[in-house]
């Protein structure tokens, strides 16, 4: 094996681990969530799916970038969410099944979402190719889909010790991703000076900014389900992204970079975000509104 592919073993091997253990934290009627609650699962997949990549796609086509950079953003700004992303939603706000079933959700409509834009934006920008749904499919099945329902499941014929398992795994995962994330980083940091200066900042700024204010506001009324939303929307799965953009351009150095880059100042930019929803919850936590 080489060092490559074992740092992408140790790379899905954490985010097997990491969903599996939210798997054992959730049930199947979290799942289901956002299905029993039309109108917001509708505002949240127009959050996500259609206003934020419509005004990220715009800024790029203005922006004066390598079109492997600009398919790289695209493709990030129409991925679902990470799967890392909803034990960072659970510390902040207490809307379990809202946070597992957008999961869910974004995730299965991804299957079909993707590959119908992703090949109009080959046709836009005369690509050779476009990611197929079974791509996609595989990729989400993986790292989310699988290993939820895994979970799932063991929580449901072993609840008693689901906690210490969760905890534990959660531990293991989060330890391996570092492990799996330094190589990474230390193999793609001489290309990210190199989209700096250049616009790239700008539009990955743009975009979780975009993202964190659609998301907010189309999160409704209740304040919890807009910082979930708000973050679900400005974090997408890079994995998706790095699947879109490497069939374009499979010999192309600067797509990872583009996107540790994206993953790297996301974090940054989202974090007074973040800090404001924390006190915002603190003073006044709400009800679920069901909505």
């Amino acid at each position: 094996m080489t060092a490559a592919a074992f740092v992408k073993f140790l790379a899905l091997g954490s985010m097997l681990l990491l969903v599996f253990a939210l798997g054992l934290r959730s049930t199947a009627g979290d799942a289901e969530y956002l299905f029993h609650r039309p109108r917001l699962l509708a505002r949240s997949l127009i959050a996500m799916y259609v206003l934020t990549p419509l005004v990220v796609i715009s800024v790029l086509l203005q922006l004066h970038l390598r079109l492997p950079v600009k398919i790289a953003l695209a493709a990030l700004s129409l991925s679902p969410v990470p799967p890392v992303l909803p034990g960072k939603q659970l510390k902040l706000a207490a809307r379990q099944g809202y946070i597992y079933g957008l999961l869910v959700a974004a995730s299965l409509i991804a299957v079909v979402w993707l590959p119908l834009v992703t090949s109009i934006l080959t046709a836009h920008f005369a690509l050779r190719a476009h990611v197929s749904a079974a791509a996609i499919l595989k990729i989400i099945s993986l790292t989310v889909l699988l290993p939820l329902a895994a979970g799932i499941g063991v929580r449901r014929y072993r609840p008693e010790r689901v906690a210490e398992w969760s905890r534990l795994l959660n531990t293991l995962g989060t330890a391996l991703l570092l492990v799996a994330f330094i190589p990474v980083l230390a193999a793609e940091w001489r290309a990210m000076p190199s989209l700096v200066g250049n616009g790239t900042l700008l539009a990955i700024i743009a975009f979780t900014a975009v993202g964190l204010l659609v998301g907010h506001v189309l999160g409704g009324p209740d304040p919890q389900n807009r910082t979930v939303l708000a973050l679900a929307t400005a974090s997408r799965h890079p994995g998706v992204a790095m699947a879109i953009a490497s069939v374009s351009f499979p010999e192309q150095r600067v797509v990872a970079p583009t996107l540790l880059l994206a993953l790297i100042v996301g974090i940054i930019a989202a974090a007074p975000y973040i800090a404001w929803r924390r006190r915002v919850h603190a003073a006044a936590p709400s009800e679920d509104a069901g909505l």
